[in-house]
């Protein structure tokens, strides 16, 4: 089973895929693609056997989708998130009013209409009416063509830890000691999934796929 990881930062989502794999008896290949070469670099370090590609994931989505059965796409947050809107103004602190990336919004479009397998597109819950129906579940939102379970064991979720960024590396079990790009520590460990949420979402989309392999096989063996 090939999958893309896009806006990989360091696999949040998938820190528990490999035990999901193992306990369906499944291989899976994993495309990781990530455009801070340090946070790929320390991903490569955590995934040791993934394929991690230093690039533009919209663009890689576009150009590679065809060739995978199961996808996952985190867009950047920042110009969608509630708190844009509540730090846009005048003051030290304050950020100039933008646009909304809609770089989210024409993955989800695609994806919909385009793309063969399962995916995941996930973002946080956004200051305005999101523009296309989700599924909420949580702090995120989560565009999917196939049904969350209302509960994805999201620790975040139940208990969201507001603390500094060593608390946040025990939260998520990472490492960005050694990180030495130009992001901010703290904002790189909120913004990663859950990775309990990330299993039950691959566990829920793998079981799709197998059962929709198992109704094929079954036809096959009645012919």
């Amino acid at each position: 089973m090939k999958v893309l990881n896009l806006y990989a930062c360091l696999g949040g989502n998938r820190y528990k895929w490999d035990e999901v794999a193992e306990e369906a008896n499944i291989e899976i290949e994993v495309t990781a693609v990530e455009l801070d070469p340090e946070l790929a670099r320390l991903y490569q370090e955590r995934f040791h056997n993934d394929t991690v590609i230093v690039s533009d994931a919209h663009q890689y989505l576009l150009d590679h989708y065809k060739e995978f059965d199961f996808i996952w796409s985190s867009p950047p947050c920042p110009t969608h998130s509630r708190m844009r809107k509540t730090n846009t103004g005048e003051g030290e602190r304050k950020s100039a009013a933008s646009y909304p990336d809609m770089k989210l919004y024409q993955e989800i479009i695609f994806l919909q209409n385009f793309f063969s397998g399962k995916y995941v597109v996930e973002n946080v819950i956004p200051y305005y009416k999101p523009l296309i129906e989700a599924q909420e579940r949580g702090r995120h939102l989560y565009w999917c063509n196939f049904l969350l379970p209302s509960d994805l064991n999201d620790r975040r979720a139940k208990n969201f830890i507001h603390s500094t960024y060593k608390k946040l590396y025990d939260f998520h079990e990472i490492d960005l000691t050694n990180y030495k790009g130009k992001q901010r520590k703290d904002k790189i460990a909120r913004n990663l999934v859950d990775y309990e949420a990330g299993r039950t979402i691959f566990e829920t989309a793998l079981g799709i796929i197998r059962k929709k392999d198992v109704r094929q096989k079954s036809i096959f063996d009645e012919l």
